[in-house]
């Protein structure tokens, strides 16, 4: 009786064992260069900066990893104030950076029309200046006399600013309020052009549906154009968010002493105090909350794109 191999046209011979796919390295090589930067210039960073949080000594004798922890809390207690007054300040001028930002990139994107370039060039162009000339030049425009100055003065908007605490003794400059102006200001752009991207890929019939169903105006923004554009409004408050609590040049230049940020004391203690430790340390605590308050806000925005 023929075997069942015989009967299926393969004799007595055995089948060959299946080929193993072969590994497709192209993906892991054009992964190499952006991982060999973020190495060198991320992780190398952090791992140095959290070794020198932990050290002990002075710039004279030297610094020496003693692994001391309590420099966390030491740093924590002593310019709390001014952390939670950076968190204050940056989210505030992300809340108007908002309010400005949302009706000129909307305007852009559905109404601009063939001015839509020419806008967004305009918005660009303040990249082209350094960002320490543009604060400076708020100085300018903030300083007692200017046309500002003024205009406050005359609609009696400086008394309201000094009820709210935003500033002293008549003047717009040196205060509170000039402090979040220039951040709202400097981070404008980081807003402005998330939300373009988000609100030019709306497509008109959603809008025109929204009306065909009686909705009115509000109602079409509640319920079509702002849930479509949170992708970019997640994007933009982070991406102005972040750079603004660490910022510096806005609390020196257009601040006093009352309006001093986490960043100008990290930029004091490494730069003139030497104190590398303390400076570390509170580094590595702005980072942690930042991370912290980032990662609740994305999954409380749960928008698809950036989750």
């Amino acid at each position: 009786m023929p075997s069942v191999g015989a009967a299926l046209g393969g004799g007595g011979a055995t089948a060959a064992p299946a080929q193993r796919p072969r590994r497709n390295w192209v993906p892991y090589a054009l992964l190499l260069p952006g991982l060999l930067w973020l190495a060198l210039f991320y992780a190398t960073p952090m791992v140095t900066l959290g070794s020198q949080s932990l050290q002990e000594g002075n710039v004279y004798d030297g610094f020496v990893f003693t692994g001391n922890l309590s420099v966390y809390p030491q740093a924590l207690s002593e310019y709390w104030p001014q952390l939670l007054r950076s968190l204050g300040y940056a989210a505030t001028a992300t809340f108007f950076g908002l309010l400005l930002a949302y009706p000129l990139a909307y305007f852009m994107a559905q109404k601009a029309g063939r001015w839509k370039n020419i806008m967004l060039i305009l918005v660009i162009a303040p990249f082209f200046t350094s960002f320490l000339i543009r604060t400076l030049a708020w100085r300018i425009i903030l300083s007692d006399g200017g046309v500002v100055s003024d205009f406050f003065e005359r609609t009696g908007l400086i008394n309201l600013l000094e009820w709210l605490t935003l500033t002293t003794g008549g003047t717009l400059l040196n205060s509170k309020f000039a402090v979040m102006a220039g951040l709202t200001y400097n981070f404008l752009p980081f807003m402005i052009l998330p939300l373009y991207a988000a609100l030019e890929r709306l497509d008109p019939r959603y809008m025109e549906a929204a009306r065909d169903l009686y909705a009115s105006g509000w109602q079409t923004f509640r319920h079509v154009i702002w849930p479509l554009s949170l992708p970019g409004v997640v994007a933009g408050t982070l991406l102005t968010f972040i750079p603004a609590t660490g910022d510096y040049i806005n609390s020196r230049l257009l601040g006093n002493t009352q309006t001093v940020m986490i960043g100008q004391v990290i930029d004091s203690l490494f730069l003139r105090v030497l104190d590398y430790p303390q400076a570390a340390a509170l580094s590595f605590i702005l980072l942690i909350m930042i991370v912290t308050l980032v990662a609740l806000y994305v999954r409380r925005a749960g928008t698809e794109e950036l989750v």
